[in-house]
C-alpha cells in the first residue's frame, strides 16, 4: 500500500526552497499526506540524503510517535526530542554532530557536489512503538520491522555551486 506525501512548499522532484535549507532559515517544510490505511496506529518519517559523500545516507530528520489521525505538519517545527505543540510526536537524531542534533536540519550539500536528493519517507505503522525520544535512524528502522502497513515518499532536490 502507498501513502501520498506532498508539500505545499515544493513538488515531488523539484528544488527545495532555500528557506528550508542550511543556506536559508533551516526550518522544517510543511508536509501533507493521504492514503493512510485502516489499522494505522502511528506514523513515522525519515528524511535522508543518499547522495551525501559518505557510506551511509546523511540523515536530516527522524520523527515517530505521531498520531495516525494527523494528516499534515506545519513548517518550522521545534527541534526538541519530545513535541507537544503544534502536534505531539518524538524526534530523533540527525547526522549533525553539533548544533541542532535532533529534529529537522535542511539540505546543505558540499559546494559543487551536484544535485542531491532528499527523501522524505513516511511510514504507517500497525502498532505504537515504545521508543524513547532521541533515537537514530537505525534504531527506528529496527523498531519498525514487521510493523509497516504502508509507505510514501516525497523527494526534493538541492545543490550548491
Amino acid at each position: 500500500m502507498s501513502l501520498q506525501v506532498t508539500s505545499p512548499a515544493f513538488a515531488d522532484g523539484d528544488r527545495i526552497p532555500d528557506k528550508y535549507t542550511g543556506e536559508g532559515a533551516d526550518v522544517s517544510p510543511p508536509l501533507e499526506w493521504s492514503g493512510v490505511p485502516d489499522g494505522t496506529r502511528e506514523l513515522a518519517l525519515i528524511c535522508d540524503d543518499p547522495d551525501a559523500p559518505q557510506a551511509e545516507p546523511w540523515v536530516h530528520w527522524v520523527f515517530y510517535g505521531l498520531n495516525a489521525t494527523v494528516r499534515s505538519l506545519p513548517e518550522n517545527l521545534p527541534s526538541g526530542t519530545r513535541l507537544s505543540t503544534p502536534v505531539a510526536m518524538l524526534q530523533g537524531r540527525n547526522t549533525w554532530t553539533s548544533g541542532r542534533t535532533t529534529g529537522y536540519r535542511g539540505p546543505l550539500p558540499p559546494p559543487g557536489h551536484g544535485t542531491h536528493h532528499y527523501h522524505f519517507k513516511l511510514y504507517a505503522l500497525d502498532a505504537p512503538l515504545s521508543l524513547n525520544p532521541g533515537i537514530d535512524k537505525a534504531a527506528l528502522l529496527k523498531a519498525m520491522q514487521g510493523r509497516i502497513l504502508a509507505t510514501g515518499e516525497l523527494i526534493g532536490t538541492y545543490s550548491r555551486e
